[in-house]
């Protein structure tokens, strides 16, 4: 549901920073979905030193943590972006932006 959100936000704003903060919640919807999937009540932390057919699966914890460190690197590299367009169009609407684009594509 919380990736769904993110997609609307994506689709439905014209705003560059709210389409940021759209694909965060859209990556936060996917981590936990990853938490969630093939979870198990009875499950053990994986780091213990116990029975190991009650260990809790670790490959989705792993992915967690990858998903984590690519949804921030993608984030800052969205808003530098951001920032160098603004900078250059002075909008931050994504139709204003392309408009000003096609200008100066066109000198």
């Amino acid at each position: 549901m919380i990736f769904f959100i993110g997609v609307y936000g994506l689709c439905a704003r014209r705003n560059i920073i709210k389409t940021i903060i759209s694909l965060g919640i859209m990556g936060g919807g996917v981590i936990l979905f990853f938490l969630s999937i093939n979870r198990k009540p009875e499950s053990m932390p994986p780091i213990f030193t116990g029975d190991v057919a009650v260990a809790a699966d670790p490959l989705p914890q792993a992915l967690v943590i990858t998903a984590i460190v690519v949804g921030i690197s993608v984030t800052a590299v969205a808003l530098v972006m951001f920032i160098a367009m603004y900078h250059k169009f002075g909008t931050t609407n994504w139709l204003k932006a392309k408009s000003h684009r096609k200008d100066i594509d066109l000198k």
